[in-house]
């Protein structure tokens, strides 16, 4: 029987595997929508993002009040998974021109499958361009971190920026989702080999 002298340590304890499950379940959301928006679009069905998430539609309306709130999440979600990525793909990659072409790989997935996402930011300029800063502020470091490490070993070329090569890859990505002949994957990968 509980006396309620703990002085609040099992509160505390109680807490924190709460705090901890209730960020393991966001992101079992996030990636739910993540999978969804790349197969339908941001304007796939909340029913649909719900049961690829296994939950009810409540739990997602419940952390995300609007579409905007989860594209937004979603969005941010992936470019910190994108930047998690570089450290780590440099780290495990036999040469870090690999690496950079692995962490390039993910960064053209992430630019092809975020359907719809102007569309969805449409009344919200300036949520937009703090999204834009936070891609940008996230990103291009990760990215200039990958293209010194190659230089610095030799593979490629030390004159590369990474805020032009992202652009560029960005600019490839164009309208990959909508022409099914246009394999932007593809034509980036002969971008990045050419940077030897």
């Amino acid at each position: 029987m509980d006396d309620g002298s703990d002085n609040g340590e099992g509160a505390a304890s109680a807490a924190r595997p709460r705090r901890k499950d209730a960020r393991r379940n966001q992101q079992t959301l996030l990636d739910a929508a993540a999978a969804v928006f790349v197969t339908s679009g941001v304007d796939a069905p909340v029913r649909d993002i719900a049961a690829e998430a296994g939950v009810g539609t409540g739990t997602i309306y419940r952390h995300f009040p609007t579409r905007a709130d989860l594209v937004i999440a979603v969005y941010r979600h992936q470019v910190d998974a994108c930047a998690e990525a570089g450290p780590t793909l440099l780290a495990a990659g036999p040469t870090p021109h690999a690496a950079l072409g692995q962490w390039v790989d993910l960064f053209v997935d992430f630019l092809v499958t975020k359907h719809g996402l102007a569309a969805a930011m449409r009344g919200d300029s300036s949520g937009f361009e703090a999204l834009h800063t936070y891609f940008l502020d996230r990103l291009v470091p990760v990215c200039t971190e990958l293209l010194g490490a190659a230089a610095a070993s030799g593979e490629i070329r030390s004159d590369l920026d990474a805020y032009q090569l992202m652009r560029g890859i960005g600019n490839l990505c164009v309208g990959a989702d909508s022409d099914p002949r246009y394999d932007a994957r593809r034509v980036v990968a002969t971008l990045v080999a050419g940077l030897r």
